[in-house]
């Protein structure tokens, strides 16, 4: 049987916060009498005191700042399991699958990730990041809840435009391509490799001319290291482009390419529960 409880332990953490036995008692809605009571016995059953009086406020005693230290921990992960319990009771999601093509821009995907989790805090997201068209995907979608990929629909979902995102031709400003005056065209591009994305939907042509890198943080690295040209996520490398450390390429049939980017929603969702709701929501805000 144990001595003390965390109700007890709770009740100190918020004496220290607010610094009085008052304050503590108004905030936690019992008498004051009651919060003195616990901690009285709280000190009691450990048998070691915890709080000293310092001025008009309670402070802790060196036990009591090593003891409660230890103790917060068990006191936040006890208000969690509350929390998952009242989700459950309401009938809520405790957790959302979200798949995003890695190409999506990471510092929109992360804004719209922090206020989900502001609204509803109990609710756990599971984010995978994939290539769309590379192997292995197809199981990852299939249980997925919300996708973000650059199919409008397919077998797992339906789904609608979201966004467009730009790739651009790019090299690192010393690559000798640059070297070249006029407009670049496909003869002289063909004296180098192409850095790009590895798929599955890439003819053998391309394949045998192209160097293939499994993450996009690996295609930009070789460009970066002038292993060869690339088609980059313009958003994805605004830094290297305003430091001019990659420069575009005067290309004869253009330096930009739009692909599109669909929010999907799995099929048999119907009707949305509100986390996925607002989960829409808050994509097709940030667009």
């Amino acid at each position: 049987m144990h001595k003390t409880t965390l109700e007890q332990w709770a009740l100190l953490e918020k004496v220290v916060a607010l610094g009085s036995f008052a304050k503590a008692a108004e905030e936690t809605h019992r008498s004051q009498s009651s919060v003195s009571y616990n901690l009285a016995l709280l000190q009691e059953r450990l048998g070691v005191a915890l709080l000293i009086p310092e001025g008009r406020r309670a402070v802790l005693t060196p036990a009591g700042e090593l003891l409660l230290a230890q103790v917060k921990p068990l006191l936040k992960a006890f208000a969690w399991v509350e929390t998952r319990a009242a989700t459950l009771r309401e009938g809520m999601r405790t957790r959302l699958d979200l798949v995003v093509d890695s190409i999506f821009p990471r510092e929109r995907l992360f804004a719209i990730l922090r206020q989900f989790q502001q609204r509803y805090p109990q609710t756990q997201v599971r984010l995978t990041e994939v290539l769309e068209n590379a192997s292995g995907n197809d199981a990852i979608q299939a249980e997925a809840d919300v996708m973000v990929l650059t199919r409008r629909q397919d077998i797992t979902g339906r789904g609608e435009w979201l966004m467009n995102i730009d790739f651009v031709a790019v090299a690192h400003r010393d690559h000798p391509l640059f070297q070249h005056e006029e407009t670049l065209s496909d003869e002289h591009l063909r004296a180098w490799p192409l850095i790009r994305i590895a798929d599955n939907n890439s003819d053998q042509q391309a394949e045998r001319d192209a160097w293939t890198f499994s993450t996009i943080d690996a295609a930009i690295d070789a460009v970066m290291y002038q292993v060869g040209y690339g088609w980059l996520p313009e958003e994805r490398i605004q830094n290297e482009l305003a430091q001019g450390i990659l420069k575009t390429l005067p290309l004869s049939h253009g330096v930009r390419r739009a692909t599109p980017l669909h929010l999907i929603v799995k099929r048999d969702l119907a009707p949305l529960d509100e986390q996925v709701e607002m989960l829409l929501r808050l994509f097709s805000q940030q667009n």
